[in-house]
């Protein structure tokens, strides 16, 4: 599985520094729908990073629908209480508390 990332220049530099290929650069909100929608139909992504304050930009809806599912996964980076966000997803994907 692939590790994509979207977001802004700033936020997608270090990703591309360290060799990520699926990159979703995002100029305009209308392009973050756009960016989401195209990594939700790819089979071979996994993980998502995206930028927070872009994930809080989409429809209610589809944020509920990225907060189901479990393949990909996505990833808000960039806010605080980010680790407990990535416990949970764990938790969510595989059903057991790993950290106590």
């Amino acid at each position: 599985m692939k590790m994509a990332v979207i977001g802004d220049m700033d936020f997608v530099t270090g990703f591309m520094l360290a060799g990520i290929v699926d990159i979703y650069e995002v100029t305009k909100d209308e392009e973050i729908f756009k960016a989401v929608e195209d990594v939700l139909k790819r089979e071979d992504i996994g993980v998502v990073a995206i930028k927070h304050e872009f994930l809080k930009k989409l429809p209610v809806a589809l944020r509920r629908e990225i907060d189901e599912r479990v393949q990909p996964t996505f990833i808000a980076v960039g806010a605080t209480g980010g680790v407990e966000e990535i416990k949970e997803k764990i938790r969510k994907a595989i059903g057991v508390e790993l950290w106590k």
